[in-house]
């Protein structure tokens, strides 16, 4: 397949509606299925199908209680039956649902990495073992079956120490144990979601993640990125929950470097291919840990986008299809933040008419407390500027959502 016989994609994931504006910008007729069926992705989409369909007045529920893998899989073959469709863009969502991923590729092409490999780097037992074994430094992780286990791996590590769910991402369920007695809750959290759970070395520094590209073995950073976790600020009620990034982190060259060359190491190990992700901890002496591979699109890839001045998609496919990827990217002199807004309290919507914000709601729907309201973008020539414009947007969000005070969804 040449890439100009792509002229149609389907965007598969959690959220989508970044990676479809991209696409649609690079040309492609564009489909798309996700959770949320946001009203800027309808207009963004020749068509698309959603997990909820968002009505005025009526709740969006919580994504953990309705997110469902094979109903997405269930709404892309409907989609697959009714239009001409070259190949498929993951978002995030399915990275840990590794049959879905073989029956949708069965169906038609993942542009990017393949199953097999997908549910090679998202093994977390073999993961570490492989970075072992090519000498890469990341944060000391066991698993356990129950909570004595936990406890004894715990006591081997050494507190502080992280429990996690084996399976999922965003950083939901995760807890930070101090010692045995915040250990149980902890593990019992980390537990509801997976039979087994990971105790993992709590590594004091920054949470970072970096976007690459790839074709086979040759690799390219695009952007290191702060992660933006846990901000009650905007209203992120998981303690390691996932709220957004800033483009590009600010380090020393050096620090960047080795960054640099701790993520093409582990790209390449695996033969990744196009856009991905590999979140890491800068620790405080500077030394990258690293943490998981996302293997597809990141939510940092509108503002990978804005800071290179490139298509993501385009250049994705291009590194997927035709093995090429830039020899090297020249950032401009700005900052892009990206926070995923949440909601403080159970609130009405209106409709949001702000040029940054993304991922809009229906106007009149109802958000959960701790469910996402939208995603707001801004640029600033110095990360406190980026940053700040992005607060008062979210303040403006706020100060607009109107609480309702109903229990029932």
């Amino acid at each position: 397949m040449s890439t100009k016989k792509i002229r149609s994609l389907l965007i598969v994931g959690l959220d989508v509606v970044s990676l479809a504006k991209s696409a649609k910008r690079a040309g492609y007729e564009v489909y798309s299925v996700d959770y949320y069926g946001d009203s800027d992705l309808r207009k963004t989409c020749n068509e698309c199908k959603s997990l909820i369909v968002q009505i005025k007045g009526k709740s969006c529920g919580r994504l953990n209680e309705k997110f469902n893998p094979r109903a997405i899989l269930k709404l892309a073959k409907i989609l697959l039956q009714k239009h001409h469709i070259d190949g498929v863009i993951l978002s995030s969502g399915l990275e840990d649902s590794h049959q879905i991923l073989s029956e949708l590729n069965d169906h038609i092409p993942i542009l990017g990495n393949t199953p097999k490999t997908i549910q090679r780097v998202r093994d977390k037992t073999s993961f570490f073992k492989e970075l072992d074994r090519i000498q890469i430094s990341h944060p000391i992780t066991e698993e356990a079956n129950n909570l004595r286990e936990a406890n004894n791996r715990a006591k081997d590590i050494g507190y502080p120490i992280v429990v996690k769910p084996l399976w999922g991402s965003g950083g939901t369920f995760h807890r930070k144990a101090i010692d045995s007695k915040t250990l149980k809750p902890a593990f019992k959290i980390a537990s509801s979601q997976s039979s087994k759970v990971l105790i993992q070395e709590y590594v004091h520094g920054i949470s970072a993640s970096a976007s690459l590209l790839s074709a086979s073995r040759n690799v390219l950073t695009l952007t290191i990125n702060e992660q933006l976790l846990g901000m009650r600020r905007f209203g992120q009620q998981e303690p390691f929950g996932y709220c957004g990034n800033i483009v590009p982190l600010s380090i020393k060259k050096t620090i960047t470097k080795r960054c640099r060359y701790a993520v093409e190491k582990v790209a390449s190990h695996f033969k990744l291919a196009g856009s991905n992700g590999v979140d890491f901890v800068l620790s405080e002496e500077g030394e990258p840990k690293i943490v998981e591979i996302n293997p597809r699109f990141q939510g940092t890839a509108g503002c990978v986008e804005s800071v290179l001045g490139i298509n993501l998609v385009k250049t994705h496919i291009d590194a997927c299809v035709s093995g090429i990827i830039p020899n090297h990217l020249e950032p401009s002199i700005c900052f892009c933040t990206r926070i995923i807004l949440y909601a403080k309290k159970r609130s009405n919507i209106p409709y949001l008419n702000f040029d940054e914000v993304e991922d809009i709601p229906v106007s009149g729907t109802i958000v959960e407390k701790g469910e996402p309201i939208c995603s707001i973008t801004s640029k600033g020539s110095s990360r406190k500027e980026s940053f700040n414009k992005a607060k008062r947007i979210a303040d403006s969000i706020y100060n607009l959502a109107e609480p309702v005070y109903l229990t029932s969804l």
